[in-house]
């Protein structure tokens, strides 16, 4: 993915996380480019604690914004913080 209209986006996850994958998913639909981070890797898990105070999977920082949590609670933080609007929301809740 390589969508340079959106501010940069970094995402840690962990592989069995339900939320992890709605998040990338929704990402991919909207193409939005990130980079993903395993947080079960030891070092990545302390860059993201570090770096976000966070310990809990999905992270996402969309530049120097912070979101964490469920993905349905980081959603409507995540459409404004990428300029999504309204029509996007809608469309990605189907």
């Amino acid at each position: 993915m390589n969508n340079t209209s959106h501010p940069q986006v970094m995402v840690y996850t962990t592989p069995s996380c339900p939320d992890c994958r709605l998040l990338k998913d929704w990402l991919e639909r909207e193409a939005i480019a990130f980079e993903e981070r395993d947080l079960t890797d030891p070092e990545i898990m302390a860059q993201a604690k570090a770096r976000t105070g966070v310990r809990v999977a999905p992270i996402t920082l969309v530049q120097d914004q912070v979101f964490y949590g469920t993905f349905a609670a980081q959603k409507p933080g995540l459409v404004h913080a990428l300029g999504l609007g309204p029509a996007a929301a809608d469309k990605s809740a189907q």
